[in-house]
């Protein structure tokens, strides 16, 4: 679906810009790891230099419509990326990856089943619903609800376990891996090699998870406009994409 405008950006990266720019990039919490290898080695085709400001979607948004000076956006959804559209600051969106929820456990915790995290004195963190992970994590256990699988107040029990709301999905990781909760929800690429070696992933049917699929765009104030399409440009790329793969990213549809 997207092809047409992946070959028009392409063009662009290949033929360069005038000079070597200084790139912000305001992206999701959850893209910290793959965009920092990325903005390596599009900063080295380039000769660009680029600086990410990593956080909570909704954190962005909110200081990109303050007034905040960036040059291209990613969010983890739509939901807080479309309203800067439609308020003339940033780009359409281009859908550049797909992500899916993971349920991580301390190893040796108590949490062993996606039931487990109704179970009184489980404590569990989930991000804010404001946050792009968390608001995925509440259509996940609406989901469950739905299904009846495991009562149809599994969720409003699992929100009595949550001790925390964080404002980014890496706090929330980060919480599991100090063992400071017995359970959370975070993305699937958030697993990371570092995280692997404390944290252990339990099983979430495919029925009951939800696809989170992030847009990217330039930001209309950017004075390094042409560079800034040349970023995304190499994210789309087949170079780029593969780098978004190495990270657990899917393709976008």
């Amino acid at each position: 679906m997207f092809r047409p405008r992946v070959l028009l950006l392409s063009a662009l990266l290949l033929g360069g810009t005038a000079s070597a720019a200084n790139l912000t990039v305001f992206a999701a919490a959850s893209l910290t790891d793959a965009f920092t290898e990325l903005g390596r080695a599009f900063d080295a085709r380039t000769g660009h230099a680029t600086t990410f400001q990593f956080a909570g979607s909704q954190a962005l948004r909110t200081q990109l419509g303050q007034g905040a000076r960036a040059d291209v956006y990613a969010s983890a959804n739509a939901a807080q990326y479309d309203p800067l559209v439609a308020g003339g600051l940033v780009a359409a969106g281009q859908p550049f990856v797909r992500n899916r929820l993971a349920i991580i456990t301390p190893r040796g915790s108590r949490v062993a089943t996606l039931a487990d995290l109704a179970r009184p004195g489980v404590k569990v963190v989930l991000a804010d619903k404001a946050v792009p992970v968390g608001d995925y994590a509440r259509r996940m256990l609406a989901a469950i609800d739905k299904s009846g699988s495991y009562g149809k107040d599994f969720s409003a029990r699992v929100m009595r376990n949550v001790v925390s709301e964080e404002p980014n999905v890496r706090q929330v990781a980060l919480k599991v891996g100090l063992g400071e909760a017995d359970a959370a929800v975070v993305y699937a690429t958030d697993v990371t090699p570092a995280l692997k070696a404390t944290v252990r992933v339990i099983a979430l049917p495919s029925r009951f998870n939800q696809s989170a699929s992030y847009p990217i765009g330039v930001v209309r104030a950017s004075t390094n406009a042409a560079a800034a399409q040349a970023f995304v440009a190499y994210v789309l790329s087949p170079d780029g994409q593969k780098i978004l793969r190495k990270w657990g990213f899917q393709a976008p549809q």
